[in-house]
């Protein structure tokens, strides 16, 4: 009974091991792609090539602060020589704390920093960490993309989890089967 027993284990084993090789093998460029891309942006903050740091406007004071049209007016007009204008603006994000607007294009992740309240630019600059984001979830390619690939390396992921934990049980009771 034993030795039956210690053979449906032993090949049970073996199927998993079949299955965890060629998943991984599978899987395995889209995990060193979210791998390195995951952790570019977790440092995104500290390292300035990646994300131009948040500059200091005048005041937090939000009473005195210019209206959206203003800033994002001012914002145009400092990258015109890049050839972008309002139609390419993706977001502007407001910094209370710091009195300061980001205002971010959709083409080629130019970030423009305006005090909010004297309008004045204080950088301009690419925002790298934008399109490592997108090549990190897979929207790089198209938003069908990024939801597909997604479930099949999250599934991926879990089934290489469930095969390795098995792969590693498994032996162990196959020895103490033995003895």
């Amino acid at each position: 009974m034993k030795e039956k027993e210690t053979s449906k284990l032993a090949s049970s084993v073996r199927s998993y091991r079949k299955w965890h090789k060629y998943l991984g093998l599978s899987l395995a460029l889209f995990v060193l792609i979210s791998a390195i891309t995951g952790i570019l942006l977790a440092w995104k903050k500290n390292v300035d090539v990646l994300q131009p740091p948040t500059q200091k406007g005048e005041t937090t004071d939000l009473s005195n602060w210019k209206p959206v049209e203003e800033l994002a007016e001012v914002s145009v007009r400092a990258v015109d020589s890049l050839g972008l204008t309002a139609a390419n603006l993706d977001r502007i994000e407001y910094r209370p704390t710091k009195g300061i607007a980001k205002v971010i294009f959709d083409t080629g992740s130019w970030e423009v920093q305006v005090d909010a309240t004297t309008l004045q630019v204080l950088s301009v600059a690419k925002r790298h960490s934008d399109w490592i984001e997108h090549l990190h979830d897979g929207s790089i390619i198209s938003d069908g993309f990024k939801l597909i690939s997604m479930n099949i390396l999250g599934i991926g992921l879990l089934v290489l989890l469930i095969t390795g934990i098995w792969l590693w049980l498994g032996p162990r009771r196959i020895r103490k089967l033995k003895s």
